[in-house]
């Protein structure tokens, strides 16, 4: 979706080229201003797309070749930038890569083969041979903290693991087609550590461009069963009391919100 952009128009810039994102050493991180003021190549925006608003300024993407010098900031990860910026801005700037994601993976229609084209009043991709039509995918994702009296579940899953400083977490999974929220939470557990787990709550959720899940968090309390660890997705897992707790996520992810909630109840 582009726009016209007035030349004294302020806006946050969200500058990406090979999977990372350009950003400011201080403040709010994103480039912010009108086009005049800041220092971009001539052309840069032409292809720009509005994400939407944030502290009602618009946001534009802008995807570059090469990590082209854009003239300010440098190129990071978007995860160096978790719990280091406001959460709406983070989410917004999760937004910019999928939507780059999006276009980049749905250049030809999956139902006939033929090219797709930009709509530009919406950010959806269309096959005007078959009329075929597709939007940002987004993957439902439940993730669930544990209590057991006074200790926590934790586990280290393989993609976490590092020979210096393991990160334990709480359990994770993808929904399945057809299932409900509250389903996926008990086979979840059950299948990665073997455990029967009751008074499911929801907490919150938070979106998690890596790449395209949506992560809808839990809690829930212990009922029936002795840890059986799943080999194919985690290393370990046990109980934890909640004052000798091993390193944990860190602030800004879901999993250390519903890991410090469920502390506080267990107290």
């Amino acid at each position: 979706m582009t726009e016209m952009i007035a030349a004294d128009e302020n806006a946050w810039w969200f500058i990406l080229s090979e999977g990372k994102l350009v950003a400011l050493d201080k403040g709010d991180f994103i480039p912010f201003g009108n086009i005049e003021e800041l220092p971009f190549p001539e052309g840069i925006t032409a292809n720009k797309v509005l994400l939407g608003k944030y502290q009602e300024q618009p946001c534009y993407l802008i995807e570059v070749e090469n990590s082209l010098d854009v003239g300010l900031g440098e190129y990071v990860t978007l995860r160096s930038l978790l719990g280091r910026m406001d959460d709406l801005l983070f989410d917004m700037a999760g937004r910019a890569f999928q939507i780059s994601l999006f276009y980049k993976t749905h250049q030809f229609c999956g139902q006939c083969g033929q090219t797709m084209q930009k709509i530009d009043w919406e950010i959806a991709m269309k096959c005007y041979h078959c009329q075929h039509r597709t939007y940002p995918r987004v993957s439902p994702c439940i993730i669930v903290a544990i209590r057991k009296h006074k200790k926590i579940l934790l586990a280290l899953h393989n993609r976490h693991q590092k020979s210096d400083r393991p990160i334990y977490t709480t359990l994770a999974g993808f929904t399945e087609a057809g299932e409900t929220l509250e389903a996926c939470v008990e086979r979840e557990v059950f299948e990665e550590v073997g455990l029967k787990i009751k008074n499911i709550q929801y907490v919150t959720s938070q979106p998690w461009p890596f790449p395209h899940s949506l992560m809808m968090g839990f809690t829930a309390d212990y009922d029936s069963g002795e840890i059986n660890v799943d080999p194919h997705e985690l290393i370990a897992a046990n109980w934890y009391d909640i004052d000798d707790l091993p390193l944990i996520p860190r602030h800004g992810t879901i999993a250390r919100k519903l890991i410090e909630k469920t502390l506080k109840r267990c107290r």
